[in-house]
């Protein structure tokens, strides 16, 4: 794809449903006693391979627009598949299905494509086998994984990594335990597990950075409506702050706590976003966002902040090139094992580009302001990163090639016709 520089970017829209809460109403809303009905659907390539791997297990899943209905099968009803699950690129369905998978009264193997094949499994095998299952990884580490259950035992697991999918893979272990349950986190990661349980019935309750999870009997359906992903929108958020004379509105965009670490870091380094028509959802605060172009300056992400904008670094490393001094990403190992490396593929592509990127082992230096030419760039098939370097090319001072920057349909698939629809460029 060719991507030529533009001078600004105005209107307003709204952005993709969040991908997080996408994914865990369509598991729940498999596992209540019920109808579910989920509005706002996010219809990305890894939301899909979650309502595939359930019709497999044998839950009646329809799609109409952007609304998914799900006739729930109850904690005991999902049934063998007679095939491998495909999880695709998501990690966030191979991650937390094992915990569910866990407490069936089957065996199921998952697998995936040559990304997740290569991101680590560990993390939650060794807490699932400390319950009771077992599971037969490739390298006692990689997917294909097979999951043998077993009756499961409650446990207290501290996890070495403030990990969202980590704990919610052994919170939904623990719907099925003896006993309770309970993860304790270096960080508070995000919470959107805890809070929709919660909704469906089950007991969760959170002391510090602590959650404990009640055996259940029961789920119950619910109806969701799913909020717009600051994930998808912190690269519109990030475009706007550093392309001149942009002015844009971002509509029902979920802020939770838990999520908005983006938006933190982004009003430190001095953007000026407005939040306004802030409610809460379905459990979820969202609000509308105004962005303005604006002189950034560079600052330290560290620490427990972190778990809350893991996602939402190659965006931050955007901005941090166009900001006056040094951007200080810290404590973010975790970058290593996404859909790609993404601390090396950030200082790999962006230095072509002429960024001063200094890489750490658990995050990078970022030395701003200096200008972006034109380049061929390659997004190694993960979709932040391929709107990440977008979004550095559009603000390049001469066009930029972006090799296979279709991957952006997992999570945005409108990306390209958005950023189109409202951008003006210098040819224009």
């Amino acid at each position: 794809m060719l991507i030529t520089p533009i001078t600004k970017l105005e209107g307003t829209f709204s952005i993709p449903s969040d991908k997080s809460i996408s994914h865990r109403s369509v598991m729940f809303g498999s596992l209540a006693l019920g109808t579910t009905h989920i509005s706002n659907f996010l219809m990305g390539d890894d939301c899909l391979s979650t309502i595939n791997c359930f019709r497999k297990l044998g839950v009646n899943i329809q799609i109409e627009e952007d609304t998914v209905t799900i006739e729930g099968k109850g904690l005991h009803g999902l049934t063998p598949s007679e095939d491998i699950l495909d999880c695709g690129n998501s990690g966030t369905t191979v991650r937390l299905i094992s915990g569910i998978l866990s407490g069936q009264a089957f065996s199921t193997t998952l697998t995936g494509d040559a990304s997740i094949q290569k991101r680590p499994m560990k993390r939650i095998i060794k807490p699932l086998s400390e319950m009771g299952a077992t599971l037969e990884a490739k390298e006692d580490n990689f997917c294909p994984m097979t999951i043998h259950p077993h009756a499961l035992k409650g446990i207290c697991y501290h996890s070495p990594v403030a990990s969202a999918q980590v704990k919610s893979s052994i919170l939904l272990a623990g719907l099925y335990a003896d006993g309770p349950t309970t993860v304790i986190e270096p960080a508070i990661s995000r919470d959107h597990t805890e809070r929709m349980l919660t909704a469906f019935g089950a007991t969760v309750t959170r002391e510090g950075t602590a959650v404990t999870i009640e055996p259940c009997k029961e789920l119950y359906a619910t109806d969701i409506v799913v909020p717009g992903d600051i994930s998808s929108a912190a690269f519109f958020m990030v475009a706007g702050l550093i392309t001149p004379g942009s002015d844009l509105v971002i509509q029902n965009v979920g802020i939770n706590p838990t999520r908005r670490g983006i938006l933190d870091v982004l009003l430190t380094m001095g953007g000026d976003i407005t939040c306004f028509n802030e409610k809460e959802v379905c459990g979820e605060p969202i609000c509308d966002m105004r962005v303005r172009y604006s002189k950034l300056h560079g600052t330290t992400v560290e620490g427990d902040i972190i778990p809350t904008l893991i996602d939402e670094i190659p965006a931050i490393a955007v901005a941090a090139l166009f900001a006056e001094g040094k951007t200080y990403i810290k404590d973010a190992a975790e970058l290593r094992v996404k859909e790609s490396d993404r601390i090396e593929t950030l200082h790999t592509e962006l230095s072509k580009m002429g960024a001063h990127i200094t890489p750490l082992a658990d995050g990078m230096i970022i030395d701003g302001g200096y200008p972006l030419t034109g380049a061929t760039l390659e997004s190694y098939h993960d979709h932040r990163i391929a709107m990440a370097l977008t979004i550095a090319a559009c603000n390049a001072q001469s066009p930029c090639t972006l090799k296979n920057s279709d991957c952006v349909s997992i999570s945005f698939p409108n990306f390209y016709q958005l950023l189109e629809m409202h951008s003006q460029r210098l040819s224009s």
